[in-house]
């Protein structure tokens, strides 16, 4: 029997290369990094606020796909090609978390996959 049990879904973007969207370790789920694809048209949103809605989205459909929900989401890491976008995260975060919010961390990058602005993966807790 395998220790970890691993999460596709259809309604999440696929994963552009080895590895897997979701895998959980006994009553954790570790996310992969989502960006701002729409897994429905396959296209990037526009805007960083649009990237954010759509992140968000699909982490949250990820999340759910694997059994859990908003609230267990325990810790986030986000990469940001620009920390200028700090306050619109925080913005889009309300949207999305409530208190007690879960733990982030945010790193600037030089670049992410298919030109995002942002990339964000999860750690759930059930």
């Amino acid at each position: 029997m395998s220790y970890k049990q691993v999460t596709h879904t259809s309604q999440a973007p696929t994963p552009a290369g080895a590895y897997s969207q979701a895998i959980k370790a006994g009553n954790t789920v570790y996310l992969a990094g989502q960006i701002g694809i729409d897994p429905h048209t396959g296209k990037m949103a526009a805007t960083i606020e649009g990237q954010f809605d759509q992140v968000f989205k699909n982490l949250i459909t990820v999340t759910e796909a694997a059994g859990g929900n908003v609230e267990q989401v325990v810790k986030l890491t986000v990469y940001l090609t620009d920390l200028n976008y700090f306050p619109l995260l925080n913005a889009a975060m309300a949207k999305y978390f409530h208190e007690p919010y879960p733990a982030r961390t945010t790193i600037q990058v030089a670049a992410l996959p298919a030109g995002a602005m942002v990339e964000i993966d999860a750690i759930v807790v059930s």
